[in-house]
């Protein structure tokens, strides 16, 4: 067991949560978005909303022999960023004829992008950011109290 078990931990999760305030910032910036990709048929589609997979970061040979073996690792492994996928609920249609993007019956494909439930997202993520921020900062002020006992 190492010293900085902690801060490791702290650190993976800070990477996931900044990747997560980035994937959130990206689909706020493009809710608009009507040309984002274009698909097999040639045409145009909206943007799609991106979502994080996170997943606790404990593959590791000593975390399942731990776990049969009955015996308890109380310290953690972090967490992982197993991919970002897109959200495939379908596209919301906004009847405006006069948009270039319309097709024949005058109805507009706009992004799947929920500005409030992206602020949502936003919110939780930096929340769990300044959380693991307060953690790494108290394992810190521990290691550093740890050294000043052998002066």
């Amino acid at each position: 067991m190492s010293i900085f078990n902690a801060i490791n931990s702290s650190a993976s999760a800070l990477t996931a949560q900044r990747l997560r305030m980035d994937v959130v910032s990206s689909n706020i910036a493009n809710a608009q978005t009507t040309r984002a990709t274009i698909n097999e048929n040639g045409d145009y589609e909206p943007y799609r909303r991106k979502m994080v997979s996170v997943e606790p970061n404990g593959g590791s040979f000593k975390s399942f022999l731990h776990k049969a073996t009955g015996t308890v690792n109380g310290t953690g492994n972090g967490v992982k960023v197993t991919g970002i996928t897109e959200d495939e609920t379908p596209f919301k249609l906004i009847y405006d004829p006069t948009h270039p993007d319309a097709d024949d019956t005058g109805y507009v494909q706009t992004p799947n992008v929920d500005p409030l439930k992206e602020m949502v997202d936003l919110m939780s993520a930096t929340r769990s950011y300044e959380a693991n921020i307060t953690s790494l900062n108290a394992s810190k002020g521990m290691l550093m109290k740890a050294l000043e006992i052998g002066k």
